[in-house]
């Protein structure tokens, strides 16, 4: 990856320098997501749908009905 993140630096596409300078910010982060077994996919997973419920309802009930429809979804 440093060696990717050289060449990007020296090449002449403005978007990739971008990128590759929000790379070095959280570079251990990064590092960590590409080589650690552990995934938030499945609390990402929940997240999205329960956004999904909250805009099908936006405007129609509050709190209660929301959590009806999470506990039975």
């Amino acid at each position: 990856m440093p060696d990717w993140l050289d060449a990007v630096r020296q090449d002449e596409l403005p978007n990739l320098h971008t990128l590759a300078a929000g790379i070095d910010r959280d570079r251990d982060a990064v590092i960590a997501g590409l080589t650690l077994p552990w995934s938030s996919g499945a609390v990402k997973s929940h997240v999205n749908r329960i956004k999904m419920l909250e805009r099908q309802m936006f405007g129609r009930a509050g709190f209660q009905l929301l959590r009806k429809r999470v506990l039975l979804a």
